[in-house]
C-alpha cells in the first residue's frame, strides 16, 4: 500500500545517517520486545508479512514519531488481541488472567533464531522470464501489503537471477494462502530512476506478477 511506510523510503527526510558502531539494542525494553515477537510468533497464528502489514496501517504521525522497536511494540499489542493470546483487560490491567504454556521456551530460542524463516517454496509452472530480459515493474497502486516499492514502478530493469518459487508477501499478509510464484533479481540502471547523472544502480528481488515484459 501507499504511505509512509512504504519500503523504499520518501524524498523530504534527509539523508539517511548511519549509526556508527549501533548496539544491537538501545534499551533493555528493546531486547524485550524482540523476545515477545519471537514468542508470539511461536504461536503460529501470524506471519511475518502480516506483521509487517500492521505496521503499514499505523497512523503516519505515529510510524514516523516512533522508533524501530516501538513501532514492533505497537504492532504486537493490536497482533495479541487480534489472535486473542491477551484479552482487552488484560492489556489494561497488566495481569493475566491465566498462564498460557508458550510453544517456544527459551533453551530453544537460539536454534529458532539460527533456522530463520525460509520463505522458498515449490513450484510447478516455469519461469516467464529470462536471465537478461528487460522487464518493467507494473505500475500499480495496491490497497494492501507489497514488496513493490513506488520508486520502482513503470521503471524498466534487466533480470539477473532466478531464485526459484517463493511466498508472496500480498497474499500471506491477509492470510489468503502462501500462493508462491518466482522470485527474480532484478537491476535498474540509476539512470532510469534517477536521472541522467545518476551512475549507480539498484539491485531488488521482485516476484513475477509485479513484473511485465518491457
Amino acid at each position: 500500500m501507499n504511505g509512509v511506510h512504504d519500503m523504499g523510503g520518501m524524498h523530504g527526510f534527509g539523508p539517511v545517517a548511519p549509526e556508527g558502531d549501533e548496539p544491537l539494542f538501545h534499551a533493555p525494553w528493546e531486547a524485550r520486545v524482540l523476545a515477545l515477537t519471537l514468542a508470539v510468533g511461536a504461536w503460529g497464528r501470524s506471519n511475518i508479512d502480516a506483521g509487517r502489514h500492521a505496521r503499514e496501517l499505523q497512523a503516519p504521525q505515529d510510524y514516523l514519531a516512533w522508533s524501530y522497536y516501538q513501532s514492533w511494540f505497537e504492532r504486537l499489542i493490536d497482533q495479541v488481541v487480534k489472535q486473542g493470546l491477551v484479552s482487552e483487560a488484560e492489556l489494561a490491567s497488566g495481569k493475566a488472567a491465566e498462564r498460557l504454556n508458550p510453544p517456544l521456551t527459551a533453551d530453544r530460542v537460539a536454534a529458532v533464531l539460527a533456522a530463520g524463516g525460509p520463505s522458498a517454496r515449490p513450484i510447478s509452472a516455469g519461469p516467464r522470464f529470462r536471465i537478461g530480459e528487460r522487464v518493467r515493474a507494473r505500475n500499480v497502486n495496491p490497497t494492501g501489503h507489497t514488496r513493490l516499492p513506488r520508486y520502482v514502478r513503470g521503471r524498466i530493469g534487466t533480470i539477473e537471477g532466478d531464485h526459484g518459487g517463493h511466498v508472496l508477501p500480498d497474499r500471506n499478509a491477509h492470510f489468503d494462502g502462501e500462493c508462491p510464484e518466482r522470485l527474480y533479481g532484478v537491476r535498474f540502471a540509476g539512470e532510469e530512476l534517477w536521472g541522467e547523472t545518476a551512475r549507480d544502480s539498484v539491485h531488488l528481488d521482485l516476484w513475477e506478477s509485479y513484473l511485465e515484459p518491457a
